[in-house]
């Protein structure tokens, strides 16, 4: 669907609706392979009404609004085919959109008391033993479809466990369990069989994109269970992620890296036995919605970090009146992740000598008790990766 958009919007008309005559085909052929009788006649409707909805989006004026419906069209089809296909299949199923259910507020949040309040109607009565509903797809504060970004479905389930109460909250994806460190990077690693909220948080937002960083906030709130398993392989024991009393586990679980990273450095005598410095620095990147990874301080001099350098310019611009702005590119932070590990007796030299031939531009520590954190060259990731295997899990 974003290639039919494209050639929509670079005007090439006859290339989009073949593309999109291509599409429908290719689901009636998938359907003629799954379904039978009355279901294939129900399964072949839905895809015919996809397709035409979805022919009067591209025929109109493109905006946000547009964008939204049609990002959210394939999940809309997906959970309809699946609805059928369980209703074939003689299971006491229900469709339900999320959008009836989840909606987000004026900051772009959405809220498990509204969505229990919502949700709760659809769960009572009848037969019903299987709910199927959509994962990412909401509406935002002003009633309009939108949606909770790229791994929003993740996002969805724990929404939802959260807001029934679970026991527990099951997302599905394409490996065994997490792991202690990037496989892709590092040759030997190690399966984690149990992690802290705090813990699988600190790896969602630096790590791999096993989870969407959001999905242990609702989870950890009304403590529900949240388990990572691989649909390829349901017999994998995958990873538990729960409340953990603190000292009760081993003290090093994971590392993870996060690339694309940018360091800011202003430097500046009037920070010197000076207050309202950090909090006019702040504003700058609060003015420009820029969220900050990591921070250390001097007296005269400040340190910090950015994933998002669409507004880089405009913020150096802002900053160079309190002082001497430096900038470093393409960096990573690489975060080893722990129960309580910033107060585990020699770790941080632990940590150092694993690091010792790797130049560190900043270091973050004592400011989470999950999380020590070092920021380094993107070149040296792989080398630091590595390195910090093999000195802390001996692999």
């Amino acid at each position: 669907m974003y290639e039919i958009c494209s050639l929509k919007s670079e005007k090439k008309i006859p290339d989009s609706d073949k593309a999109l005559l291509e599409l429908i085909n290719s689901g009636h052929e998938y359907a003629g392979k799954l379904f039978d009788g009355e279901a294939l006649k129900e399964a072949s409707e839905v895809i015919r009404k996809w397709g035409a909805d979805l022919q009067l989006l591209l025929e109109s004026t493109m905006d946000d609004n547009q964008v939204n419906h049609i990002v959210t069209m394939g999940e809309n089809l997906s959970t309809s085919l699946f609805h059928i296909l369980l209703k074939e299949r003689n299971e006491k199923v229900k469709l339900i959109p999320s959008v009836d259910f989840i909606q987000l507020n004026k900051d772009g949040e959405p809220d498990v008391i509204s969505i229990k309040n919502k949700i709760g109607p659809f769960l009572k009565g009848g037969e019903t033993q299987v709910w199927v509903t959509q994962g990412f797809v909401c509406r935002n504060f002003l009633g309009e479809v939108a949606n909770l970004k790229r791994g929003g479905s993740d996002f969805t389930a724990s929404l939802i466990g959260a807001a029934i109460g679970a026991d527990e909250i099951q997302i599905w994806t394409d490996i065994d369990s997490m792991h202690n460190n990037d496989p892709r990077v590092v040759e030997k690693t190690a399966p984690v069989a149990v992690l802290s909220f705090d813990e699988a948080a600190e790896l969602a937002y630096f790590g791999p994109k096993v989870l969407h960083p959001a999905t242990i906030q609702p989870a950890k709130r009304y403590n529900v269970n949240v388990v990572v398993k691989n649909t390829m392989n349901p017999q994998a024991s995958g990873t538990l992620i729960k409340k953990v009393k603190r000292g009760s586990e081993a003290v090093v679980k994971a590392v993870a890296a996060k690339d694309n990273i940018t360091a800011i450095k202003i430097r500046s005598s009037r920070m010197l036995m000076a207050y309202g410095f950090l909090r006019k620095v702040f504003e700058v990147f609060e003015k420009y919605t820029t969220p900050i990874d990591m921070i250390t301080t001097s007296e005269v001099a400040v340190s910090l970090t950015i994933d998002d350098p669409s507004s880089l310019y405009q913020i150096i611009a802002d900053l160079e009146p309190f002082g001497e702005v430096e900038v470093d590119y393409d960096q990573t932070i690489i975060c080893i992740v722990g129960n309580m590990v910033s107060e585990e007796k020699g770790m941080v030299s632990r940590i150092f000598k694993c690091i010792e031939k790797i130049p560190v531009r900043m270091i973050s520590y004592g400011g989470s008790r999950n999380n020590i954190s070092l920021l380094v060259s993107t070149k040296y990731k792989d080398q630091a990766l590595q390195s910090i295997n093999s000195g802390l899990f001996g692999l």
